[in-house]
């Protein structure tokens, strides 16, 4: 018999989506709007940059242990308040009558805001049995991956058309339809897939086994752990260009503490007999190689997104709208591929997708190795075109090779993993880009000095171009003018420079695509017969 999704399994999917949407959205949304909010708080760059490093920081610390929060609070009642309260703390970011207020709800968003991918993830592949979960990371791949997309062109329309605040208002309606949602129809327990579809009512002993369950000692010292050596790893990454990296003793220190806390943490959890994240599971191939993919997928997806706007409004002349619309259309192009790619792994072994995505993103760098100041708008829509299409076939079988064989608190834990994998992976990438681009900068900028100069024979034939006839006395206008096409042409190389780095630790990437099993038990063949 055909497997069909009930109505609430779909409503549950909607749940899964709406509250993914949320807090993906708002990662990107307030990107546009820091101009805006310095004016308004009276703030600086070096201020008002807390409103997006509190945000990422808080949600990076709750990323791995949702699941284990989860199991303390029961997760219906944890993910419904962490959707409300995410709803309650975007709404007083909107009211903040200071920065000090803005950074500090900011944060607490972001502690909420952690718990609804990893959750929302788990709650999609339970609604689908293991052969279709290609189908369940296809749904969720669709808005993890135009939410970034979406937020800042829709933060650019809500900041010119209303104002900054709007941005963290329109949640209230939005995360209160998904808190409505998941009141109604989320439970604490995964449903029982059956061949026709899935059961979410428990009978009477089946309820009863679940009351009885009683929480696991809270780990307290493995959650301090966790807590300050990723707290202080993103920290590291997200403030390290800006304050100059280990001159500041903000960024030794913390360094120093996410080198002994991490490994620390990890000792600790791999004796301890209740602990908050099970490492134990790295021991799979699955999990280890996976979770590795998804790190280069971060570093690369995140990398780009931080430096090619750069090159599209200092060398194409793009403004911030014109940018933010140039993303969309190989978006759009990852949504369609991702449930086609869903379908496709019923048939083809999931690694050769992955290769081909993986074949797809390198084209993409390697093409944008050749950009120029000659470089067109048709161009660069279609470099991201052949992103887009690469994304849909990384992101999917990624997430349903790794999340497949699990199912109950394993499952949380593994999209939990993946999910920060992904994030520091992004964050490494965006660290790395700034502090790459300021150095090969200043070194292009040394070189193509050395060879802008009067005595320079190709100088002098391009003065004589602009009608300079006396090279001794060159018009202001004149040197402003080459000035701003030396800073270009620094630029372009900077930017050329950075896409051979990606490319080049991207292709790391094949390492663990070559060592990742597809397991046993996952049989996407036996899905064909369900159609």
């Amino acid at each position: 018999m055909e497997y069909k999704l009930t109505l609430r399994a779909k409503l549950i999917i909607a749940t899964a989506v709406l509250a993914s949407l949320l807090e993906i959205i708002d990662t990107s949304i307030v990107n546009v709007a820091i101009p805006r909010m310095m004016g308004n708080l009276g703030a600086t760059q070096e201020d008002i940059s807390w409103v997006v490093t509190g945000y990422i920081i808080a949600n990076a610390i709750v990323l791995p242990i949702s699941a284990w929060l989860g199991s303390q609070f029961g997760r219906r009642k944890y993910y419904i308040s962490c959707i409300f309260a995410f709803t309650v703390t975007s709404v007083a970011c909107g009211l903040a009558p200071n920065l000090a207020t803005l950074v500090i709800f900011r944060i607490f968003q972001g502690f909420m805001g952690g718990a609804l991918l990893p959750t929302s993830q788990a709650l999609l592949q339970e609604q689908f049995p293991r052969e279709q979960s290609g189908t369940a990371s296809a749904i969720y791949g669709m808005s993890v991956m135009i939410g970034p997309t979406i937020g800042p062109t829709l933060g650019g329309f809500l900041t010119d058309h209303f104002n900054w605040r709007a941005i963290f208002n329109i949640n209230l309606p939005l995360g209160l339809l998904a808190a409505g949602l998941a009141y109604l129809y989320v439970t604490n327990h995964a449903p029982k897939l059956t061949k026709t579809g899935p059961v979410h009512d428990l009978n009477d002993e089946e309820r009863e086994s679940l009351s009885v369950k009683k929480a696991a000692k809270i780990d307290s010292i493995g959650l301090g752990l966790l807590i300050l050596g990723i707290g202080c790893l993103q920290y590291v990454l997200e403030r390290g260009q800006a304050d100059e990296w280990f001159d500041s003793n903000a960024i030794l220190t913390c360094t120093i503490m996410a080198l002994l806390s991490l490994p620390a943490f990890i000792w600790w959890e791999l004796r301890v007999k209740h602990p908050i994240i099970n490492l134990r599971l790295f021991k799979d191939s699955v999990v280890r190689n996976g979770t590795s993919l998804m790190f280069m997928l971060g570093f690369m997806l995140y990398g780009v997104m931080f430096i090619l706007p750069l090159f599209m409004a200092r060398v194409l002349n793009f403004d911030a709208t014109q940018t933010g619309m140039s993303f969309i259309p190989g978006a759009l192009l990852t949504a369609c591929c991702m449930p086609l790619v869903g379908k496709l792994m019923q048939k083809v072994d999931p690694r050769w997708l992955i290769l081909w995505g993986t074949s797809m993103v390198v084209l993409m760098l390697y093409t944008m190795t050749n950009y120029s100041s000659m470089t067109s708008e048709k161009e660069v829509f279609y470099t991201l075109l052949i992103r887009g299409a690469g994304m849909g076939f990384l992101f999917v079988p990624i997430n349903a090779v790794v999340l497949g064989p699990f199912r109950g608190a394993d499952l949380g834990q593994v999209a939990g993993l993946l999910n920060l994998l992904r994030q520091v992976g992004g964050s490494v990438g965006i660290a790395l880009m700034d502090t790459l681009l300021l150095r090969t900068s200043n070194q292009n900028a040394t070189d193509i000095a050395t060879n802008v100069s009067v005595f320079n024979p190709g100088t002098q034939a391009a003065l004589m171009k602009m009608g300079v006839s006396d090279l001794g006395h060159v018009p202001v206008g004149v040197l402003r003018g080459i000035s701003m096409r030396m800073q270009q042409q620094e630029y372009i190389l900077s930017f050329t420079q950075m896409m051979w780095y990606v490319l080049i630790i991207f292709l790391l990437s094949l390492i663990p695509l070559y060592l990742l099993k597809v397991p046993k038990d996952i049989d996407f063949e036996a899905a064909k017969s369900a159609h």
